[in-house]
């Protein structure tokens, strides 16, 4: 099982299991995170930035590969809607365009 740690929500780690997105394992958690279309990959509104760990995540999803090319997900991005971890630990943060305003932010 891999792990997931979201350095700027005090460091929350999450439980990620094999073929599981990572916006299902937050959400498995109670952990509220921008989603605006749903988790359908058709806007960047869940995307984390990759601390640490990026060699544990599975291969680019084909809506990934479409933001990246547009420029709109940068190489150390990920949307969590899409992308699921092969193992090991990765740490991540919240970008500042999509933190939601009722939650508490570190850092």
């Amino acid at each position: 099982m891999a792990k997931l740690t979201v350095q700027n929500l005090s460091n929350l780690e999450v439980r990620v299991t094999e073929g599981q997105t990572l916006l299902k394992a937050l959400q498995a958690t109670g952990t509220d995170w921008m989603h605006a279309c749903g988790g359908k990959g058709r806007c960047t509104s869940c995307r984390v930035i990759v601390l640490q760990g990026m060699e544990h995540f599975g291969p680019l999803s084909a809506a990934e590969t479409r933001y990246r090319e547009k420029g709109r997900l940068k190489d150390n991005e990920r949307l969590t809607c899409q992308c699921t971890l092969t193992g090991g630990e990765v740490t991540g943060k919240v970008p500042e365009q999509t933190k939601l305003p009722h939650l508490n932010y570190s850092g």
